[in-house]
C-alpha cells in the first residue's frame, strides 16, 4: 500500500491571492444562476431588439394564423436569437454578473436598512396614535 503523497494542487503557503477566473469563479447557487440566465437573454433580446418588434407588430390580432402570416418575420426573429444565443454571450452575462455583484450586494443591503428603518416609524408612529387614542377615550369618561 502506497503512502498518501500530497496533493500537488494544493496551493503553497506563500502564494500570492488566488485570481480568479471572471467567467466563473465560484459555484453558484441556482439563484444566482438564473440571475446570469436574464441577463444573458436580456443581452440577446437587445442583439435582436429590431427583428422582435417586426414579429411583434406582425403577430399583433392574430393568433394561430401568426405563425404562417408571420413566417418571415418569425424566421428573422429565430435566426438572429440562435446567432447571438452562443457560449461567449453567456461568458459575458456571467463576467457581467460576477463584475456588478459586490454593487447589487451593497444596494440590496442599503434597501433593507431603508425597510428596517421605515418599518420602525409605522410602528412608533402606531403606537404614538394607540396612545392618542387611549388618552381621547380617557378623557372622554
Amino acid at each position: 500500500m502506497a503512502a498518501p503523497s500530497a496533493s500537488s494542487d494544493a496551493p503553497p503557503a506563500t502564494s500570492t491571492p488566488r485570481k480568479y477566473n471572471l467567467r466563473n469563479p465560484l459555484p453558484l447557487s441556482a439563484t444566482q444562476e438564473q440571475e446570469v440566465k436574464q441577463m444573458y437573454y436580456k443581452r440577446v433580446r437587445s442583439h435582436c431588439a429590431p427583428e422582435i418588434k417586426a414579429f411583434a407588430e406582425c403577430a399583433v390580432n392574430r393568433t394561430i394564423t401568426a405563425t404562417w402570416v408571420c413566417r418571415s418575420q418569425r424566421l428573422a426573429m429565430n435566426s438572429c436569437m440562435i446567432a447571438h444565443a452562443n457560449p461567449e454571450e453567456e461568458d459575458r452575462a456571467r463576467e457581467d454578473w460576477f463584475a456588478t455583484h459586490e454593487e447589487r450586494r451593497r444596494e440590496k443591503e442599503a434597501e433593507l436598512v431603508r425597510t428596517e428603518k421605515r418599518r420602525e416609524e409605522v410602528i412608533r408612529m402606531m403606537r404614538e396614535d394607540e396612545a392618542r387614542r387611549r388618552q381621547q377615550q380617557a378623557q372622554g369618561k
